[in-house]
């Protein structure tokens, strides 16, 4: 599942002539283009979707969505290790047989 998720701007800096933003999602820290929200500043929150910055958001808005993806277990499903989601569910035992 691919879901628009959002995050905070930690910090924003030019990369290889993008706009660019380390944004925290809940505990989760991840890069994100800000090329669309070109005025998006420090503290501000966003919608996120595939590594791109999409829609300003409240911060209201922000925290409770965060905490609803927590409690449902989306943040971990969206951000976490595949190889450990791989490793959980066994996918690789085959392979050392």
């Amino acid at each position: 599942m691919c879901l628009a998720v959002p995050g905070r701007v930690v910090e924003i800096e030019e990369r290889d002539g993008a706009r660019m933003a380390v944004m925290d999602f809940g505990g989760v820290v991840k890069d994100v283009c800000l090329e669309y929200l070109p005025d998006l500043a420090v503290g501000e929150y966003a919608i996120v979707h595939v590594g791109f910055a999409l829609q300003r958001l409240d911060e209201e808005s922000a925290r409770r969505t965060l905490d609803l993806f927590a409690e449902l277990g989306l943040l971990m499903e969206e951000f976490g290790d595949p190889w450990e989601a791989a490793a959980a569910s066994g996918a690789g035992e085959e392979l050392q047989r």
